[in-house]
């Protein structure tokens, strides 16, 4: 090789350099900011999304002292959850996330260990964007109701849905720069969202709850006696809304200095969330009026209800649009972080029609394929609330344990490595094996808990679907493993010299 040729292989930057370490070309567009990196795991957590989606769940299930309390209880394991992740993507910072660092931090079999963590982390993410757009769907039925008549049913909610997640395909068909001018967007919107909200919460309405009511009201509609264990159902309003920050790992490849600003993503946007999700919630709560017990809408959202009856029908239908707009996009980020994880682990030959998925759109420098697998899998996975909207539920369950499982197998295997992990620039120092125990236990605890039934009787009606879905999930996956994956799959792959991976960055940016 003579002087250009060996000038020509050298990666361009830093970034670029740790990838070609990891084993991989830089084939996406690293134009990310450590601001728009945060910004697309914000965006995805969407405390406008998942508080309000599941507050009339919240409000059965304990009622306001569960929310109110539960959202900083909650928020506290899941910040301990998001720094032991934080401080291995500052180690690992690759679109892969999850997987590539199981496979990495593995004492033996890391290519189980990244073949369980990639799948659970890839249905935990189409359930996760399947919940969130669904979420606007039926928030738009209700706008579309209250507004023209189109009635909130099953069928029209789907077809919203749909439409939705085609806007959504085509958006992050178009590149990485408008998805990442929408996420800097959609940071601002929620935050002087929640502001407005909060705001016109507090000055509109004639009158108020109680502070007692607020923070110390338990509401018991599950048909359980114990109110310890309906307190515990209720954590699921907090733990569904607080996932999605993996987005900032997966978004790595395309992020300036990715080694620091993965980590800070992560972090950041829980801390974000945390704050400003609790502030909704207890804004929200004040506003309820004529409270007999129950807090229910002929929409399918107690939200909405709560609007009008504090605000009248105008303002109700505006601060709705607020919401609308927030989970759209925080559907729209979703979709972005789908798609990149279904490319990472595609490029490794993980997915059925690997080379198709895996395919990069030359001119834009993103995976479009992968986007398009994105939704179409969120649509198929909600397809089942034509039928029931209990089999329904078990989506939303499936995501936090789906993605919850994902995130704390590298967070475990981080421990069980101890002195021999090689930090990252940003790193917990001697506090990484304490964070990651406590982090490894809380998760242990919520799989458990979301395993349990959520109301009594247990009918076919009221029957807790999530293990059925994760047992679907954990046998397609060892069925798969077992007959055929263990054969091939040997975790991620190395792409090719330093020479190769130079080349196929060359071809790119002369196609771009």
């Amino acid at each position: 090789m003579d002087v250009s040729d060996k000038q020509a292989a050298e990666p361009a930057d830093e970034d670029s350099a740790r990838l070609h370490q990891l084993g991989y070309a830089q084939e996406l567009r690293r134009t990310m900011s450590t601001f728009s990196n945060f910004a697309v795991s914000f965006t995805i957590i969407s405390i406008l999304s998942g508080c309000l989606t599941l507050y009339g769940f919240g409000m059965k299930t304990g009622g306001p002292a569960a929310m109110i309390w539960g959202w900083p209880l909650v928020g506290l394991f899941v910040i301990l959850v998001g720094l032991g992740m934080a401080e291995v993507c500052s180690s690992y910072p690759t679109a892969g996330g999850l997987y590539y660092w199981a496979a990495k931090l593995a004492p033996r079999n890391g290519a189980a260990w990244s073949w369980f963590t990639g799948w659970f982390n890839l249905i935990g993410q189409i359930a996760v964007t399947a919940g969130i757009d669904f979420g606007a769907a039926l928030f738009l039925n209700a706008f579309l109701d209250l507004q023209f008549g189109f009635e909130a049913t099953p069928g029209n909610t789907i077809l919203l849905l749909a439409i939705i997640l085609v806007i959504h395909g085509l958006l992050n068909t178009f590149g990485v720069k408008i998805v990442a001018l929408l996420n800097s967007i959609s940071v601002w919107w929620h935050l002087v969202g929640v502001l407005v909200i909060v705001g016109v919460l507090i000055v509109v309405p004639a009158k108020h709850q109680d502070a007692s009511f607020v923070f110390g009201e338990f509401v018991n509609k599950t048909g359980w006696a114990s109110p310890v264990y309906v307190f515990l159902l209720g954590l699921l309003v907090a733990q569904y809304t607080l996932t999605g920050y993996d987005a900032s790992a997966h978004m790595t490849e395309e992020t300036k200095n990715a080694a620091k600003a993965g980590p800070r993503g992560i972090i950041n946007s829980i801390l974000v969330s945390l704050v400003a999700g609790w502030v909704l919630l207890i804004g929200l709560t004040f506003a309820i009026q004529d409270y007999d017990g129950a807090v229910e809408s002929e929409t399918g959202v107690p939200p909405a209800q709560i609007f009008i009856d504090a605000t009248g029908a105008t303002t109700g239908k505006f601060l709705l649009l607020i919401c609308i707009g927030a989970q759209l996009f925080c559907g729209m980020a979703s979709v972005t972080a789908n798609s990149r994880m279904i490319y990472a682990f595609a490029r490794d030959g993980a997915i059925p029609g690997s080379k198709f998925w895996h395919r990069i759109n030359k001119r834009t420098q993103t995976p479009t394929n992968a986007v398009w697998l994105a939704a179409g899998g969120a649509l198929l996975l909600a397809l089942p609330y034509l039928w029931s909207a209990t089999a329904y539920a078990a989506v939303t369950s499936i995501a936090v344990v789906g993605l919850y499982v994902a995130y704390v197998i590298p967070v475990f295997l981080r421990v069980r490595k101890g002195d021999d992990f090689e930090p990252g620039p940003w790193n917990l120092g001697r506090w990484g094996k304490l964070v990651g125990t406590i982090a490894t236990v809380w998760v242990c605890f919520i799989f458990v808990l979301f395993m349990l039934p959520q109301g009594s009787p247990v009918t076919i009606d009221s029957f807790n679907y999530t293990p059925i879905a994760f047992l679907v999930v954990l046998g397609g996956a060892a069925v798969w493993w077992f007959a055929s994956a263990r054969k091939w799959f040997t975790g991620p792959k190395v792409q090719g010299s330093e020479e190769e991976l130079a080349a196929v960055e060359k071809e790119l940016k002369e196609l771009g």
